[in-house]
């Protein structure tokens, strides 16, 4: 919630990518772009100091509660193995639309357990680790972490060398109660494969949430020499030399993003720190 980062998508693919810990993270540094999901979405009812704790939580429509409404009664009501498949895709899916994760990832995970296969389990994992990244109550994290690795782990039984499951795994980890165990699993990533570019970074983010800005500054110049490509990496490394004092260091890297990603939010992103500089 799911490949490396994609490029030109910064506030919210950092967010989606990395879970809980680069959370923490953006809470400090960032604009606020977190969805609550922590609350069932057809009785849910907004009030003011809902939407004022949370100006960006997603409302849904009429139209859309209507749909849901329709495709949970035809899913309760079917008794065809098949038609129940499709109606649990298009629910997941259309909470999906509706950055609804927690509610997606149930109905992934009937899917999952009706037809156990690698894809299903995967899509499960993802959908629950997208979850748990915007979760913001710890009982809710905890509880979407370890949904996630349930079915991860069903993957890497079958995939042992998945890099990109594992990651994920070590990222729930590390907002557990013994955080060691995810970066461990990190460094053995890079043991196993020393340019992976998502193990690198979420290290990375775990030195900037951890105040080892020297460590971090390593860890983001060492993947930017594998991906220069990389603009979450050239935006952390900026903000790591702001937070050592390295003013220049920090605008050539804040300028830099600046012209790798035209993105409005990025571009003001960028500005809000050099604007302080």
């Amino acid at each position: 919630m799911l490949p490396v980062l994609q490029k030109g998508m910064l506030k919210t693919r950092i967010l989606i990518g990395t879970g809980a810990i680069l959370l923490i993270v953006l809470i400090f540094l960032l604009p606020k772009t977190v969805v609550d999901n922590d609350t069932d979405p057809i009785t849910e009812e907004k009030t003011e100091a809902d939407l004022a704790d949370n100006p960006h939580s997603t409302t849904i429509s009429e139209e859309n509660k209507g749909l849901i409404s329709q495709l949970s009664d035809q899913f309760s009501n079917s008794d065809d193995f098949e038609k129940n498949i499709t109606f649990a895709d298009s629910l997941a899916k259309l909470y999906i639309s509706l950055n609804k994760y927690d509610s997606a990832a149930k109905f992934f995970e009937i899917i999952a357990e009706s037809r156990p296969t690698v894809e299903n389990w995967a899509r499960a994992g993802d959908t629950y680790y997208e979850a748990f990244g915007f979760a913001m109550k710890p009982e809710k994290r905890a509880e979407m972490a370890e949904k996630a690795r349930s079915f991860f782990n069903k993957v890497l039984d079958k995939q042992p060398d998945n890099m990109a499951i594992k990651n994920k795994v070590a990222m729930t980890l590390v907002s557990s109660p013994n955080p060691m165990q995810g970066i461990l699993m990190l460094r053995e990533i890079l043991q196993q494969d020393p340019d992976n570019e998502q193990a690198t970074f979420n290290l990375g983010v775990l030195s900037m949430q951890s105040g080892q800005y020297e460590k971090a500054v390593e860890r983001f110049e060492n993947l930017i020499a594998l991906h220069p490509e990389n603009t979450q990496a050239h935006f952390f490394l900026g903000v790591s030399h702001l937070q050592l004092g390295n003013k220049e260091k920090a605008k050539e890297q804040l300028l830099l993003v600046k012209s790798m990603d035209d993105d409005p939010s990025v571009q003001a992103t960028a500005d809000s720190y050099l604007e302080g500089l």
